[in-house]
C-alpha cells in the first residue's frame, strides 16, 4: 500500500469527526452515529482505492453501519480492507465525555480477521511489555511479568477496564494485585492505544469489550509496537453459529496481534472529544480545528497532524 493513501484517508475520519462533534452533548447517541457514518460513507467514495468493508459497526448497537461487504473507493486499485468505527464512544458524544474518536484501518485484501459482532475478551500493552502477556493467565500473573517487563512495581501499573457490571471479579483481582484502575464508560479503543502512547500513564487494557473493536485496536497497536491478545466471548448460540458462518472453527482460540491483523496495516483516527490520545473538534466562526493521528505498521511512524478546517472552502464531502 502507498504511504500517501494513509494521509488521504485521514480525511475520511477527519469528516467524521466533525460531523459528530456538531451533536456533542445533545443527549442523542444514534444521531451523532449517523451523522459519523453518512459523513464517513460520503468522504469514503473520494479515496482512490477499491475498498470492501471488514470490520464495521455491529448489530449490538442497533445502529447505522457502513456495513460488512460494503465496497467503498474511487479506484479500482488497490484493493484493501477497511475496519472502521466511524464515532467509538457514541455515548460519549451523547454525554459530551471524553475519549471519543472516529477511527479507520486499512490493509491490504485478507489482512484483517472477519471478526464475527460479538464480545472480546481483551489484554493489551505497550511494547516494553510486548511478549510476555498471556491473556489464559491470571490477571495478577500478567501484571507481575507487565510490571517487571517495564521494571516497575505492580503498584505503578495503571490499569483501563470498561465500567461494566460484568468486570466486577476482574476490577477486584486488579485492587487486589496492587495495581491502580482508570474506569472508562466507552472507548476502548482509546485505551488500548493510550497502553503504547508515552506519558499517558496507562499500561494496560484488561476486560471484554466488542470483537469488531478489537481488530481496530490490533491494527493500531501493531503501528506502534505494542502487543494485544484476544478470545472471543460468545453470548448466545446464534453468535455462535454466525461465526461458524464467518469462518471460525476453533470458539476458544487466543487471537495474537497477527492474527488480528495479519498484513502490513495503516490506521488513521480523529480526535471528535477530547481524550488522553488526541483533542476534540474545536469549532470557530466559520471553521473548525481537528488534531488526528496516522501510523504505519512498516515504518512504525506516528503522524500527529492539526488541521485548521475553513468551511466555504472546503470539499462537498468534507
Amino acid at each position: 500500500m502507498e504511504r500517501n493513501l494513509a494521509l488521504e484517508v485521514v480525511r475520511v475520519t477527519e469528516a467524521a469527526a466533525l460531523a459528530a462533534a456538531r451533536l456533542m452533548g445533545r443527549g442523542d447517541n444514534i444521531a451523532a452515529d449517523q451523522a459519523a457514518v453518512t459523513a464517513m460513507r460520503k468522504a469514503l467514495s473520494y479515496v482512490q482505492f477499491k475498498g470492501r468493508v471488514v470490520i464495521g459497526e455491529g448489530e449490538r448497537d442497533e445502529a447505522p453501519m457502513l456495513f460488512i461487504g460494503e465496497e467503498v473507493g474511487a479506484a479500482e486499485s488497490p484493493k484493501v480492507d477497511i475496519a472502521v468505527d466511524p464515532l467509538e464512544g457514541t455515548n460519549i458524544v451523547s454525554a459530551g465525555g471524553y475519549n471519543a474518536i472516529a477511527v479507520i484501518a486499512i490493509a491490504e485484501e485478507g489482512g484483517f480477521l472477519h471478526a464475527p459482532d460479538t464480545y472480546m475478551q481483551k489484554l493489551a500493552v505497550g511494547p516494553k511489555a510486548r511478549g510476555v502477556i498471556d491473556i489464559t493467565a491470571t490477571t495478577t500473573e500478567n501484571l507481575r511479568r507487565i510490571a517487571k517487563a517495564q521494571k516497575a512495581y505492580v503498584e505503578d501499573l495503571c490499569v483501563v477496564i470498561l465500567d461494566r457490571p460484568r468486570h466486577q471479579d476482574l476490577i477486584k483481582e486488579v485492587r487486589e494485585a496492587g495495581a491502580r484502575i482508570k474506569l472508562i464508560g466507552d472507548g476502548d479503543v482509546a485505551g488500548a492505544i493510550a497502553t503504547s502512547k508515552e506519558g499517558s500513564g496507562v499500561d494496560v487494557l484488561m476486560g471484554t469489550g466488542g470483537a469488531p473493536e478489537g481488530v481496530l485496536a490490533a491494527a493500531a497497536l501493531k503501528c506502534m509496537g505494542g502487543d494485544f491478545q484476544g478470545i472471543l466471548k460468545f453470548r448466545n448460540k446464534e453468535e455462535i453459529e454466525r461465526a461458524k458462518l464467518m469462518g471460525v472453527t476453533d470458539l476458544n482460540r487466543v487471537y495474537t496481534l497477527d492474527d488480528l491483523a495479519r498484513s502490513d496495516v495503516m490506521f488513521a483516527a480523529t480526535g471528535v472529544t477530547f481524550g488522553d490520545f488526541l483533542q476534540g473538534v474545536r469549532f470557530f466562526s466559520g471553521g473548525a480545528h481537528t488534531q488526528s493521528v496516522v501510523m504505519r505498521s512498516r515504518s512504525r511512524t506516528t503522524r500527529i497532524i492539526d488541521t485548521t478546517h475553513y468551511f466555504e472552502f472546503k470539499p462537498k464531502y468534507e
